[in-house]
């Protein structure tokens, strides 16, 4: 029986993705998953049991240059996913200097007297998470070390903070021409365009990141939550005097005390390591090239590869911080030292987490999951034109979300994209459709390694923050769905009055829903109450 390039390959990350809702414990269900896959593949080559143990760790396809290795060994000695996970435990290391060395403590200090409410704290961690547009990895850890102390004072649950971190990485990166998801994107463009500038002009329409920062400040500033977000908001309401008594940990007030920590021992080492960041981009792009490889910095950075430049950014970033905070003298270089240890083992869930998805992503791969969806998109490319940006939208979303990767979406439905449309303004709203897709599905996949690091940067359990964030994201997918179909709609007007119209159509909606659906929770709640 073949199952390659059929629906069946979408079954291994569907049942996962089932399981860790279902059981609350994402490595089994991850492993499971995986194990579904190997067994697909071999039934479907005819390889036996040994051909299923080999795909399940390291199966090599083909010949030459035109060999695809997949399994778990493969996935993990990836060069591109070393330099993830290399990163991301140079940024647990970092957190954990910043906590010993007293600038967390230093900050949660100084927040006491800056940040005065609840409202303040989430829209200070909103306002951090758009700054930081770099990349998303860098976001999601990076914000939730500064504004945990932050939001655990005033009563924010780790629910909540997961979805603000989760909310400002990905959506902000995919409408910030300067990121290493906009370098992403312009790398699929191969046929002679300016890839950055065919981005910046779809920004207008991804219609899921822009109403998702509209529908952050909104959930704020409206003070309400649906959904099981509600559940964990209301229990850390009930604990919030307990959190005002330690508004940070123990061990980063002591070392605040002990270390005279300041704002700047948190300040600095971020800023650091964000100049280093884009550096280290730029130079993998080849911006410090001389002759003919050389690039300017805009070029370069469409150029860049972001497992590398943010190793290079990430590593001298640390290097330099650890000397500040020796000549600042409120850290001995042991102790610095320790903080390598405790980085890694801070990461060590996220890391499994991520080569599991990995893994299963390589399954997935290996079943022609890629064909198979691709084909149901060119197929339809020449039936319904003004409805392709939405049916792109929600096909990208699954994709995305069964996948675990927004990065492997764009590389698929792109080139279909401007296969189908030569030039005009459907082109630019369908491949924005396909960017607003898969920044969606990625945003509510359990597999996806920013919904992972986001819950890693909250400390908060994966399947919980997974659980929470669905109503929300799911809610902006209807929104942006509609939208989309409006924006086809109106794609034969001048494309500037095209996004204008089709912008306000959402946001009108948006707000409409919201409104919609507080209402509903109050009257549940005032019948609740009365029962």
């Amino acid at each position: 029986m073949n199952m390659i390039g059929t629906f069946w390959s979408l079954v291994p990350p569907v049942v996962a993705i089932a399981l860790a809702l279902i059981t609350k414990e994402v490595y089994s269900s991850l492993f499971i998953g995986i194990v579904i896959g190997a067994v697909f593949y071999s039934v479907s080559v005819g390889s036996g049991f040994a051909g299923f143990i080999s795909h399940l760790l390291n199966n090599t396809v083909g010949e030459g240059d035109d060999s695809v290795t997949y399994g778990l060994i493969s996935c993990i000695s990836d060069s591109y996913n070393v330099g993830i996970i290399t990163f991301l435990v140079i940024l647990g290391t970092m957190v954990a200097l910043m906590n010993k060395a007293g600038g967390s403590a230093a900050f949660g200090n100084w927040a006491k007297k800056h940040i005065k409410t609840k409202l303040g704290a989430q829209v200070a961690t909103i306002c951090l998470g758009i700054l930081i547009f770099i990349d998303d990895y860098f976001n999601c850890l990076t914000v939730g070390s500064v504004m945990k102390p932050v939001t655990d004072k005033y009563g924010v649950s780790k629910e909540k903070l997961s979805y603000l971190i989760d909310s400002t990485a990905a959506p902000i990166c995919i409408i910030a021409p300067i990121s290493s998801w906009a370098a992403a994107v312009s790398g699929f463009v191969t046929e002679g365009e300016n890839g950055l500038a065919l981005f910046c002009k779809a920004i207008p329409f991804n219609f899921y990141a822009l109403f998702t920062i509209v529908m952050l400040f909104a959930l704020v500033f409206m003070r309400f939550e649906y959904g099981e977000m509600s559940k964990y908001e209301k229990a850390k309401e009930f604990m919030k005097k307990d959190d005002e008594e330690i508004p940070v940990s123990e061990e980063s007030s002591d070392a605040g005390k002990k270390k005279k920590g300041t704002v700047a021992d948190l300040v600095v080492p971020i800023a650091i390591l964000i100049v280093f960041c884009v550096i280290g981009m730029i130079y993998s792009g080849g911006f410090f090239s001389e002759g003919d490889t050389h690039l300017n910095f805009v070029d370069a950075f469409a150029n860049s590869d972001a497992s590398v430049g943010l190793v290079i950014g990430s590593l001298f970033g640390l290097i330099i911080s650890i000397v500040w905070y020796l000549g600042r003298k409120v850290i001995s270089f042991k102790a610095a030292m320790l903080c390598l240890t405790d980085g890694f083992k801070a990461m060590v869930p996220a890391i499994l987490i991520l080569c599991l998805a990995w893994t299963l992503k390589s399954m997935t791969d290996s079943l022609g999951a890629k064909d198979f969806v691709a084909g149901l998109v060119s197929g339809s490319a020449d039936k319904l034109q003004m409805l392709l940006p939405a049916i792109i939208f929600a096909i990208a979303c699954f994709l995305a979300f069964a996948t675990g990767t927004s990065w492997g979406t764009f590389g698929i439905l792109i080139p279909i994209c401007i296969a189908a449309f030569p030039e005009g303004s459907l082109r630019i709203i369908s491949i924005s459709a396909c960017m607003a897709g898969a920044v969606c599905g990625d945003h509510i996949s359990p597999i996806s390694d920013t919904t992972i690091m986001a819950s890693a940067g909250a400390q908060c359990d994966h399947v919980n923050h997974v659980a929470t964030q669905i109503p929300y994201a799911m809610t902006v997918a209807v929104v942006s769905f509609f939208t989309f179909i409006v924006a086809g709609f109106t794609s034969k007007l001048n494309i500037a009055l095209c996004s204008a119209i089709s912008l306000c159509f959402g946001i009108v909606l948006l707000f409409a829903t919201l409104i919609f659906i507080k209402k509903r929770t109050e009257k549940a709640m005032t019948v609740h109450k009365q029962a």
